[in-house]
């Protein structure tokens, strides 16, 4: 959302009026829904929001729905497809699994645009788009866990498990975020969440998958996953 109004500054100082493409539209349009739920996508706003004219819109877009459409696609791309490929670059699962969660939880914290959709399920667009991306991550993390050692049942099923304690943290930072620790306690919980995650089940005490990790490195890696 901060890059849609950036972008909007740029495009207003500018002496001649920058074309816009259609995946601009597409990430304004995500922005507002973020801000207001899918009632906060329409084009006059959307134009002003990218200091445009409602032509810019019409030369990408036949109407209202296609756009919505097209940002959720772009939903899928940015806050799942793209996130897998580029921590794929991690060998081990662990610590893939790791900045995966650590990654989400920081995000879903700071942009509403998850909990907003989450509200706006009862519209079918969204819905489906739901259950596409449900069934990704749920299945991208249950790959994890088999890569792991875990079995194939108890994959999926810590999957389902880890994705569900994803979305609680979600909701939870927006509609009661003094729940939540705060800051190095965050980092802390976070850390004892996902040891509890992959601790093989009937064991106590720490898992062997979750790693010890020095002050220096959680601070770079959390402002890389917030960044």
């Amino acid at each position: 959302m901060v890059m849609v109004r950036e972008r909007a500054r740029e495009t207003r100082g500018s002496g001649a009026r920058q074309r816009l493409t259609a995946r601009d539209w597409a990430d304004a349009a995500l922005a507002a829904m973020g801000e207001g739920g899918l009632a906060a996508v329409a084009v006059e706003p959307l134009a002003a929001r990218l200091g445009t004219t409602k032509g810019s819109f019409y030369w990408h877009f036949t109407n209202r729905d296609a756009l919505i459409e097209a940002a959720l696609e772009r939903w899928e791309e940015s806050r799942t497809e793209a996130v897998i490929a580029e921590l794929a670059e991690e060998p081990d699962p662990g610590a893939r699994l790791r900045r995966l969660f650590v990654r989400g939880t920081h995000r879903a914290a700071e942009d509403p645009l998850e909990v907003s959709l989450l509200a706006s399920a009862a519209d079918p667009r969204v819905a489906a788009a739901l259950a596409r991306v449900t069934d990704r991550r749920i299945g991208h993390i249950a790959a994890l866990y088999a890569e792991l050692g875990f079995p194939e049942d108890e994959a999926q099923r810590r999957g389902l498990l880890a994705y569900t304690t994803y979305l609680g943290h979600a909701q939870l930072s927006h509609a009661v975020p003094g729940t939540l620790p705060a800051g190095d306690a965050r980092d802390r919980h976070l850390d004892a969440v996902l040891e509890t995650l992959l601790r093989p089940a009937g064991t106590t005490g720490t898992s062997p998958d979750v790693r010890e990790v020095s002050p220096d490195t959680r601070a770079s890696e959390s402002a890389a996953e917030r960044g």
